[in-house]
């Protein structure tokens, strides 16, 4: 299937990759030419422009994934390819926009009979390995016409086992994907996946920071414990009910690093728990662990723990984050040892 791409960050780089290792046929557009050429060497179609890159499309209805940050530049590049489609092309945003903005696109596009999709995708930069999981709105015939490039970008049934109990339900789900409902729903699905993050990281974050200080001389000294952070962590990744992806990239950093030196404390936020926060108020659902998540966030960025540090580890090795100028040592080992070189990302 041919796809047009919009972004080549780490994500859109990535997604690109991994589309066309599955035999479909991606034109790519970047503003920087450096990764179009990357990917032009390894089989992409590069275009300098938006414009070129929809008349270089010659399947119909043409399909475009934009992978770009939330915000300005998005609204900019779905305004320009407005002008540049016809009816029944489909644009497709995967980055991390707020919902209430695919509602309006939507509405608007649908007034020249252009077809919005927004896809909430998560993978971060291990995506191309991995797949990605996606959770998806817009209209049922985009969404099943875009299947295949769905079905490529997805990680697959993969080694887990089905869930005990589970007959029904939509098939797609137990590969990675959803159609989770009209326009707007995947990436709000996508903005509570997030905030869940923050909270989960929150959690891992604040027990090693537990851990770490039990030979504190405030204690007792037969209380005090020199505990092996590497250790715990690595031995809690197996069999342990707390097991999990983000447990396995702290585990990684602190490998590497047992006191995180190389992280400044800095942790910034995406935009995706404040705006999860929002839809609580929205809706009256208490939500004190995301809440609470959110603003230890706030407060890293005024002084700084071993925990704010543990979750800067996390965010840099499932997103690349690069949080402070303490942490740029550490993003180049993992740059070297874990992933392809790219230019941005987008996740948390």
């Amino acid at each position: 299937m041919q796809i047009g791409i919009i972004g080549l960050g780490r994500m859109g780089g990535n997604i690109s990759r991994r589309l066309i290792q599955a035999g479909h046929a991606c034109i790519v557009f970047d503003v920087d030419p450096a990764p179009r050429e990357a990917l032009a060497r390894e089989g992409a179609i590069p275009a300098g422009s938006l414009a070129g890159l929809v008349d270089a499309l010659t399947e119909k209805p043409r399909a475009l994934w934009a992978m770009l940050p939330a915000g300005r530049v998005t609204e900019d590049t779905v305004e320009q390819l407005a002008g540049l489609l016809e009816p029944g092309d489909i644009i497709v945003d995967g980055g991390n926009s707020y919902y209430k903005d695919d509602i309006r696109r939507s509405r608007e596009l649908s007034a020249k009979k252009i077809l919005y999709v927004d896809c909430g995708t998560s993978g971060g930069v291990w995506g191309i390995e991995r797949g990605y999981c996606m959770m998806i709105g817009g209209p049922k015939a985009a969404v099943d016409h875009l299947d295949p490039i769905f079905s490529a970008l997805a990680p697959g049934h993969g080694g887990v086992s089905r869930t005990p109990g589970r007959t029904a339900g939509d098939p797609r789900a137990e590969r990675g994907y959803i159609h989770a409902g009209p326009s707007g729903a995947g990436h709000f699905v996508k903005m509570v996946h997030n905030g869940i993050e923050y909270g989960l990281m929150q959690a891992y974050a604040e027990g090693f920071d537990i851990l770490r200080n039990k030979d504190s001389k405030d204690l007792p000294e037969d209380e005090r414990f020199r505990l092996n952070l590497p250790d715990i962590a690595e031995v809690w990744r197996r069999g342990s009910v707390i097991s999990s992806w983000l447990l396995d990239l702290g585990a990684a950093a602190l490998a590497n690093d047992p006191q995180l030196n190389g992280f400044s404390g800095f942790v910034q936020d995406s935009g995706e728990g404040r705006w999860t926060i929002e839809a609580a108020i929205e809706e009256a659902v208490p939500a004190e662990v995301l809440s609470s998540a959110l603003y230890a966030r706030f407060r890293s960025r005024q002084e700084h723990t071993f925990a704010e540090k543990m979750l800067s580890a996390m965010r840099l090795g499932f997103g690349g984050h690069i949080e402070g100028k303490e942490n740029s040592d550490v993003k180049q080992t993992l740059d070297d040892k874990q992933r392809r070189p790219d230019s941005s990302s987008n996740g948390d």
